[in-house]
């Protein structure tokens, strides 16, 4: 479980979920061993009635079914403040690059120990939005490409929550070519 002691020193609250190695000023850094997505009583016992602020999470959802990650929106939406905000990046399956597709597909690439071999989902922009808008979140698509391969991106701040796999802060896209973005999402608990 997080550590409610340091959690209730803390303003705002901002958790990353799924932080692996990361760590970012002013983000609190949670893995599955901490806050299992899909535990309520994890939630129960690190929060106990301790709204959160913001929740960060990148590279994590396509690690979860669709029903699963369906119940994970929605216990993120019970535990966020009114008007807090959960941002979201995962691979996207309309990213048309090969070698990103190989890596981001279920079941992943090769060996059981890469990072991707549990991949259950690849997610498009307009699944990825419904799983979080029928939990009652309020969508705004950050980065994503459409059916075309099209490449879409809306102004975002980093200090609101970086996502190093993207367009802004992934070193691989440096100079004329994109070589790897996620599908970014906000997703906004209404006020």
């Amino acid at each position: 479980m997080l550590d409610i002691s340091m959690i209730s020193l803390i303003e705002p609250v901002r958790i990353i979920i799924g932080a692996g190695d990361q760590c970012w000023p002013g983000w609190i850094p949670s893995n599955k061993e901490e806050l299992d997505l899909l535990q309520p009583k994890d939630w129960e016992i690190s929060f106990k009635s301790r709204l959160v602020d913001a929740f960060l999470c990148e590279h994590v959802w396509e690690h979860l079914s669709e029903a699963d990650g369906r119940t994970a929106a929605r216990l993120c939406y019970k535990w966020l403040k009114p008007g807090g905000y959960l941002r979201c990046a995962v691979p996207d399956a309309n990213f048309p690059n090969t070698v990103y597709q190989n890596i981001a597909q279920i079941g992943g690439p090769g060996p059981k120990k890469h990072p991707a071999a549990d991949h259950k989902i690849v997610y498009d922009y307009k699944l990825f939005a419904d799983v979080f808008a029928q939990a009652g979140f309020d969508i705004d698509l950050i980065e994503y490409c459409d059916e075309q391969g099209r490449f879409h991106y809306h102004q975002w701040s980093p200090s609101l929550g970086p996502i190093y796999r993207s367009l802004l802060l992934d070193h691989r896209n440096q100079g004329a070519n994109i070589e790897f973005v996620s599908l970014i999402i906000d997703a906004r608990k209404p006020a």
